[in-house]
């Protein structure tokens, strides 16, 4: 009567916070300050933090770095960055790019690496970011304030983040399994494979090459000269299983098909990850698209799908069809 889906993503993402937790949340943090000089740390806060902030957070047993970025810390743990980024509520995107000036400090949160220039701006960028510590301290009110609510809104900002990631990787591993369809169906006439390239040989004996790209993420293409191809076949596939979504992602490929036929490219494919999907309203909100497959179709090796999509791929590359194709 019930269809209740697995918590795999729940899963994956215990397993990410606990790491997470070791590199910029406030363990990462606590850690950090055990290792350094406290009397060192206080000079430093009473420099960049606030009187009016540290003495709320006084009040409440609770040490200035908590809520207020120092030079000593980012030095020692170029990595709890990320800790005041996830504190104030700013996702990566919105936080390193070039209108806040922060772009060039990705790299401490990423790597947890600090160049010698970054270093010498980390006054400026601790200044920088007191005055939105305060902020959000004032907004929080004294009588909420707490080393547990703090915790809170860092993990409230890295679950969209942490949901972000496993999209991209979602998607990623859609575009892994149309692309290992297509190598099952022309593996007779492969000459050359690697992880994100094939290279066969079509019966009229000219090079047809199968490959990733950034968008549309698969392209066929067959070789006419030297550098010179004839596009046949530009395949965008969306991966994520968000029933509610599709419209979007449908919207998306759309968008990068019309850059495929601008290309040059005869047929424009979309493969969605959603079987549900209603397939004249797909079409309505991507006509440049050609055809639409399922992954769940391409996967299972037989159906009406499947056959039309393997009799297509023959064609389009021209080889020769297999025994028993």
């Amino acid at each position: 009567m019930f269809k209740i889906p697995d918590p795999e993503l729940q899963i994956d993402f215990s397993v990410a916070l606990a790491e997470i937790r070791t590199q910029y949340l406030q363990d990462a943090l606590s850690a950090t300050v055990k290792m350094l000089d406290i009397p060192e740390l206080d000079r430093s806060l009473a420099t960049f933090a606030p009187k009016a902030s540290l003495a709320t957070l006084a009040s409440h047993g609770l040490r200035g770095e908590l809520m207020f970025p120092i030079p000593p810390l980012l030095t020692a743990n170029a990595r709890l960055l990320g800790y005041y980024r996830l504190l104030y509520g700013y996702s990566q995107k919105e936080f390193y790019t070039t209108e806040t000036g922060v772009s060039r400090f990705q790299s401490l949160e990423k790597r947890g690496i600090l160049s010698d220039a970054n270093e010498r701006l980390l006054p400026d960028l601790c200044h920088a970011m007191a005055g939105a510590g305060a902020m959000l301290l004032d907004g929080l009110g004294m009588t909420r304030i707490s080393n547990a609510l703090l915790d809170d809104l860092t993990l409230l900002t890295l679950g969209p983040q942490l949901r972000g990631g496993a999209n991209v990787k979602k998607g990623t591993m859609g575009i892994v399994k149309v692309f290992d369809a297509i190598h099952e169906i022309v593996k007779n006439a492969v000459k050359k494979a690697s992880a994100n390239r094939i290279e066969i040989k079509n019966a009229a004996g000219r090079t047809v090459l199968i490959e990733f790209a950034a968008d549309p993420d698969i392209i066929i293409r067959e070789e006419m000269t030297k550098d010179s191809y004839s596009e046949k076949i530009a395949v965008e596939v969306k991966g994520g299983s968000d029933f509610s979504n599709i419209h979007n992602r449908i919207g998306e490929a759309e968008k990068s098909h019309q850059k495929a036929r601008a290309a040059g490219y005869v047929e424009c494919w979309t493969v969605v990850n959603v079987d549900k999907i209603d397939m004249t309203m797909a079409k309505q909100e991507s006509p440049t698209t050609n055809r639409f497959y399922r992954i769940s179709d391409l996967m299972s090796g037989k159906g009406v799908e499947y056959q039309d999509f393997r009799h297509r791929i023959i064609s389009l590359t021209g080889i020769k069809a297999p025994p028993h194709g």
